[in-house]
């Protein structure tokens, strides 16, 4: 989040550190159940439906650089099994925490970011705003790391037969008869062979048996 970006105090994920004070080790204790918003997990993989409960609990603590927030994120996260395609439900516990630093003002009251002595880790660092902070940002990472890339309905899911596609925990006994893949040409060509055909290229006349031949 950039320093000077305003935050909107009726968004469910924005929080007042007012009564907190610049007070160090002045403690927090914050519950709220919000809702996910949208592309919260990794994208066509799994992740928390838009609009469905996040509960949160968070620990805020004033420290001398700015509040340091703990917390915890429990949702219900859908998806799809990467090894038999059906969909599934898994619980989501995300552990989360996140420094959000005090910013100074400039003369006209715009809020402005402290330099530091490395820019790069400016750029990475978050800042209250007015006393408020955006957890959405912290909450998205900590969600997509607890997230499995790749889920599974159960751990012993054995997959699709790679044949014919069918799922094989319905049916455990699924197989197909072994074929010698030098043979398979052949077979083929026999099975679409009329009577006659098969008689020429034994050298037989057709309808003749070869004892009357002789």
């Amino acid at each position: 989040m950039a320093p000077n970006a305003r935050l909107d105090h009726r968004n469910p994920l924005v929080f007042d550190t007012h009564e907190l004070g610049r007070r160090p080790g002045a403690l927090q204790r914050l519950t709220r159940t919000v809702d996910a918003p949208q592309d919260f997990g990794i994208k066509d993989v799994i992740g928390v439906p838009e609009g469905a409960p996040v509960e949160l609990e968070l620990r805020l603590e004033s420290v001398m650089e700015g509040v340091l927030v703990t917390g915890t994120a429990r949702a219900k996260a859908e998806g799809e099994c990467v090894r038999c395609l059906e969909p599934l439900e898994q619980e989501l516990e995300a552990d989360f925490q996140e420094m959000f630093s005090y910013p100074d003002a400039d003369d006209r009251g715009r809020v402005i970011a402290e330099p530091g002595d490395d820019a790069e880790d400016d750029e990475d660092r978050l800042f209250l705003e007015d006393g408020l902070f955006d957890l959405e940002p912290v909450l998205r990472d900590a969600v997509v790391l607890a997230l499995p890339m790749q889920p599974v309905c159960r751990e012993d899911c054995p997959g699709l037969c790679s044949e014919c596609g069918a799922r094989l925990a319905d049916d455990p006994d699924h197989h197909h008869d072994a074929v010698d893949i030098r043979w398979a040409a052949l077979q083929g060509l026999a099975g679409t062979m009329s009577d006659g055909e098969k008689d020429e290229m034994s050298g037989a006349e057709p309808g003749v048996d070869e004892k009357q031949e002789k």
